[in-house]
């Protein structure tokens, strides 16, 4: 049987491995037998398409990966997943266009056109968690991909951005990962 391994994508700004949720979920992925990835990645203020996809590919992600992004962490997933086939993925805080902010602009990632039917076929599942009071990402566009991919969809009021400063654990997202595990 093939190591399933699951790959923590930070959003762009510099996120540190030890930041966030990120501990948090690799150590409990790790106690499912998933192996994780919680690593420095390059570029890291602006995230750019071309650094990061990459180095995705650097890390070994392939049909036995979950790919767990956040913010811009989540774009580069999908954008991953449409050109590679991945086991599934985790999208949390995700948008799909640069919501006229410069270094998104910048970060290569809506350059293209998205292809959702790859993106969608590409992988087993696709989940989705987003927050109506996101500072950052209208609640338009998350419920827009859960549309147009038919994500496992997640939606609170009161998560912001996922990425707050006491916000260090994630157990609805190891919870889900966990059943997706069990369904194969």
């Amino acid at each position: 049987m093939n190591t399933i391994k699951a790959i923590i994508i930070p959003g762009n700004g510099d996120d540190s491995p030890s930041d966030k949720w990120f501990p948090y979920v690799a150590e409990e992925l790790e106690k499912l037998n998933v192996k994780s990835i919680n690593v420095k990645f390059p570029d890291p203020i602006l995230a750019r398409k071309e650094y990061w996809l990459p180095f995705i590919k650097e890390l070994g992600a392939d049909e036995n990966t979950i790919l767990i992004g956040h913010s811009s962490g989540a774009v580069a997933a999908m954008k991953y997943a449409q050109d590679n086939k991945i086991l599934g993925s985790v999208l949390v805080g995700i948008y799909y266009t640069h919501l006229g902010d410069e270094n998104e602009k910048k970060s290569g990632y809506f350059d293209d056109p998205w292809d959702w039917s790859t993106i969608k076929n590409n992988q087993k599942w696709i989940i989705e968690f987003s927050s109506l009071d996101d500072p950052y990402i209208p609640i338009e566009q998350p419920r827009y991909i859960n549309k147009i991919l038919s994500t496992e969809y997640y939606e609170y009021s009161d998560r912001k951005h996922f990425s707050e400063k006491n916000y260090i654990v994630f157990p609805e997202l190891v919870e889900v990962i966990k059943k997706k595990l069990l369904d194969k």
